[in-house]
């Protein structure tokens, strides 16, 4: 299972750009099922805190609901996943609290791979980052 990061759903969704054709590719290819993906909590966050903050909240809504129909497996925020996030902000001072978050949940999950643009996550022993 390939876990995927707000910012391909966000790249797929966006104006032009380098990374809107592959992330939508990838997401098409989630949707028919030739790619077994899931998206955690904290992603579906991240897009309705985005586009509420910029007062794009029609499209938000819009990118929440593909989200939640093209990905319908959706990795809970546990106790346990924040426990292990809370310890790697401690082991890598660079990891944004999102960051540390999602690699927690892909531990917990057994995820082969992270999707995301985020070279971050590449700070992460034993994470495998690709990119769409």
């Amino acid at each position: 299972m390939m876990l995927l990061d707000a910012n391909v759903l966000m790249y797929a969704a966006g104006a032009e750009h380098p990374h809107k054709a592959p992330s939508a590719a990838l997401l098409e290819r989630v949707a028919v099922g030739e790619v077994e993906a899931a998206i955690d909590a904290e992603v579906l966050q991240e897009i309705l805190h985005r586009y509420r903050a910029i007062r794009q909240w029609q499209r938000g809504e819009a990118i929440y609901l593909l989200a939640r129909k093209v990905i319908p497996v959706v990795l809970p925020i546990t106790a346990e996943v924040m426990d292990v996030a809370c310890a790697l902000l401690s082991e890598i001072p660079r990891l944004t609290a999102r960051d540390a978050l999602h690699a927690a949940v892909y531990r917990a999950s057994g995820a082969a791979l992270l999707c995301s643009y985020d070279r971050d996550f590449d700070l992460v022993p034993g994470m495998r980052r690709v990119t769409p």
